[in-house]
């Protein structure tokens, strides 16, 4: 298995998927985020924000995007161990979001208000990876939305 962390979707056909309706009910986004060492912002402004403090100041701005479009933060916090698997290098944060829909992901990722806190995940994620779930029977033996 290959992990590649990326800032956003690769190529036409993950951008294209991301774009159609997608299931049924909420979803919930699973982010693994890898930190820069020290922010990089693409305009070339100085900065002494470690990765991890640009991403908050996205973090706090995007939970109330978020919310604004439906949804909720579930859980945010810090990766301290790999019980089971191998990776190369672990990721820093693990947050977890859920959306009414996919729509609604999109349509607040597209937003103006998005664009705006945007340069502070980029100047503060080394990479990520960004795994849309739904709501399981089989592990909660409930149907979705109960």
């Amino acid at each position: 298995m290959e992990v590649s962390n990326e800032l956003y979707p690769v190529g036409d056909e993950q951008t294209k998927a991301m774009l159609e309706a997608g299931p049924d009910g909420p979803i919930v986004m699973v982010n693994l985020l890898k930190y820069r060492e020290k922010a990089e912002y693409s305009d070339g402004r100085e900065t002494d924000l470690s990765g991890r403090e640009a991403y908050a100041i996205y973090g706090q701005a995007v939970a109330k995007l978020v919310e604004a479009h439906g949804g909720r933060i579930i859980f945010a916090g810090q990766v301290s161990h790999l019980t089971i698997g191998v990776v190369d290098e672990l990721w820093d944060d693990v947050a977890l979001a859920e959306y009414p829909n996919r729509g609604a992901l999109v349509a607040m990722s597209t937003s103006a208000a998005y664009a705006e806190i945007a340069p502070h995940r980029e100047a503060g994620l080394k990479g990520q990876l960004n795994i849309e779930t739904t709501h399981s029977q089989a592990m909660t033996g409930r149907s979705a939305g109960q």
